[in-house]
């Protein structure tokens, strides 16, 4: 799952979107480039997160699966243009 987008299904930040950083067993890490960043993703669990298939760039996508170096304004940028085609998709 690492690399794609996820909203939150529950808690505080519920709808908010998010790109999966990293996982283990019972959790995913969360990050948003602007609050919560590479350095410090949310900690969330599982069953909180709904996937979102088709939402990030694929060449973002395999950088952050392969652990090569992404910057926090390159997931800042991908969520901003996933819900600016989201908006699109709304109002038409």
């Amino acid at each position: 799952m690492i690399g794609m987008m996820a909203s939150s299904k529950a808690g505080h930040d519920r709808n908010e979107v998010y790109v999966i950083v990293g996982e283990d067993e019972k959790f995913v890490y969360l990050c948003d480039g602007r609050l919560k960043t590479l350095e410090k993703p949310k900690k969330k669990s599982r069953k909180h997160i709904q996937i979102i298939k088709n939402g990030i760039d694929e060449m973002l996508r395999q950088r952050l699966f392969n652990g090569a170096p992404v910057r926090n304004e390159e997931i800042r940028y991908a969520i901003k243009e996933f819900n600016r085609k989201s908006k699109e998709v709304k109002d038409v």
